[in-house]
């Protein structure tokens, strides 16, 4: 994919950026900073990997049946942050795109961790063993952890120096690669028709693609 919005090495202006629909947006997160600012401490993540989801027109997207309770804030105004709870037990983190109305957001995968790394590994260490600081934020549950991430975020605006989650963008990486996203089939089951992730070369801490599951066959009634 063709970069749009900045070129290598220069920092779009975020607001146009994020203005984009996802998939022009995805490549500009790369390598831009998240940072929370909560009662235990400050964590900033420096992300290395994105999905794209956009919206009424992809069949992985929260809103692809249109706006609920769960996705409102994705029909809001971009640089809001959609937070939701993934099967109960963990949360994830995505940065709101596009036009007021329209539905486009981007899952941030996974992120280094570059301040903070302490208080990252002992939130983490609530939910389980973190073996290296590598596995800080590496999955969106486990990123979201590290940065105390939780419901009470949801519609944080990203983009406000007072917010206690604040997004800063960093220049344009030169060298990023896409592929499809992980546990998201497509159309028919075939994932590779959306290749919407986008991740940094040569990253240690970009998670590990898994396919989706294959879709499951019908009973047949007798």
């Amino acid at each position: 994919m063709t970069p749009t919005t900045a070129p290598a090495g220069e920092a779009p202006d975020p607001h146009e950026a994020l203005a984009a629909h996802a998939l022009d947006v995805a490549p500009d997160l790369l390598g831009a900073l998240l940072t929370t600012t909560l009662p235990d401490g400050v964590v900033s993540v420096r992300v290395t990997e994105v999905e794209a989801y956009e919206g009424e027109r992809d069949p992985g997207s929260h809103a692809y049946r249109g706006p609920s309770a769960r996705n409102a804030v994705m029909f809001g105004p971009a640089g809001h942050l959609y937070v939701y709870r993934h099967m109960g037990l963990h949360h994830c983190a995505n940065v709101v795109t596009g036009p007021d109305g329209t539905a486009s957001a981007v899952l941030l995968r996974a992120g280094e961790v570059v301040e903070g790394a302490e208080v990252a590994r002992e939130r983490r260490t609530r939910r389980g063993v973190v073996r290296t600081d590598v596995d800080l934020a590496r999955g969106p549950a486990r990123l979201a952890d590290a940065l105390g991430l939780d419901l009470t975020h949801y519609g944080a605006d990203l983009l406000d120096p007072a917010s206690v989650v604040r997004l800063t963008f960093a220049g344009r990486p030169a060298a990023w690669r896409t592929g499809p996203r992980v546990g998201v089939s497509g159309a028919g089951g075939d994932a590779t028709a959306f290749p919407w992730r986008f991740w940094l070369v040569d990253e240690p801490t970009v998670s590990v693609y898994r396919p989706a599951p294959p879709p499951r066959p019908r009973a047949t009634r007798r």
